[in-house]
């Protein structure tokens, strides 16, 4: 599993909302700007984004982007999957039958673990945690301590 621009477009255009939370609505040319996101590229992704429930969208002079949900309430693994799909390792983990060797292949077991230790990890991590991290990091507070504070 790789994760593409696409998805990490989207993880810094939700990152980005997730630590502006107490405005109503942040323009695509500012989150863009911000985040060193193409506009173009960042108007296509945000579409995924909604279409997932991830984001609202408001079109016209006065629209923009916002959360569709609390940052709490968002994972990392909702934003990455409705970007690009459900994260897997392998096509044998994915679709159970398409394998040989799935009942005496020694890895398999492995590549399952695996599969379910990242998922989570990044279906355990809101956007809240990474919002308070980011902001602490931009003020030169530790880690751990934004951790502490927000876990």
């Amino acid at each position: 599993m790789r994760l593409t621009r696409a998805g990490e477009y989207a993880i810094r255009c939700v990152l980005y909302l997730a630590m502006h939370q107490d405005r109503t609505l942040i323009g695509r040319k500012e989150i863009a700007e911000a985040m060193d996101i193409p506009a173009q590229f960042l108007g296509k992704v945000a579409q995924q984004l909604a279409k997932a429930g991830v984001i609202s969208i408001r079109q016209g002079s006065q629209g923009g982007y916002e959360l569709a949900r609390r940052p709490q309430e968002i994972t990392l693994l909702a934003v990455i999957e409705a970007i690009d799909g459900e994260i897997f390792l392998n096509d044998c983990i994915q679709r159970p039958g398409s394998c040989d060797r799935q009942a005496i292949c020694s890895v398999h077991n492995v590549w399952d673990t695996a599969r379910r230790q990242l998922r989570d990890t990044l279906g355990s991590t809101t956007l809240a945690e990474l919002a308070a991290l980011e902001k602490c990091s931009c003020r030169g507070r530790s880690c751990d301590a934004a951790r502490a504070s927000n876990g």
